[in-house]
């Protein structure tokens, strides 16, 4: 299964068939594909406001999806600079960096793991 950094159109099907995985971790955090695309992107734009905008998403609801993954990790897994003249900006901490890692490698080994069974759900109902 290829990383997804963008979100699909909610009326386009998947060409093919996927898993959508969330985490919920004991420490009351909730990791799933969109929190995950939101972080790569901060990485890439170094930017919680590009990200956002990337993702067609408010910079509060970036900001709110942040904020709740530094508290209920424990964690910051992004780090912010304060703005100014030469602007501010974000990047992930090894934290952030570790989330994302490990987020995509469950999402890879699940996929795999599925592969036959998604072969299978996607023939149900298919007049052959």
């Amino acid at each position: 299964m290829a990383a997804r950094t963008t979100r699909q159109k909610a009326s386009a099907p998947p060409s093919q068939p996927r898993l959508s995985i969330r985490i919920d971790l004991t420490s009351g955090a909730r990791i799933g594909p969109g929190k995950v695309a939101l972080l790569e992107e901060i990485g890439r734009a170094g930017s919680i406001s590009a990200a956002g905008r990337a993702m067609r998403m408010s910079y509060r609801r970036a900001w709110e999806l942040v904020e709740d993954l530094n508290r209920t990790l424990g964690s910051p897994v992004v780090t912010t600079s304060a703005g100014g003249s030469g602007g501010g900006g974000a990047s992930l901490t090894e934290a952030g960096e570790a989330l994302v890692a490990e987020y995509r490698a469950i999402e890879a080994a699940t996929s795999l793991a599925a592969k036959r069974h998604l072969t299978t759900l996607t023939r149900v109902g298919r007049k052959d």
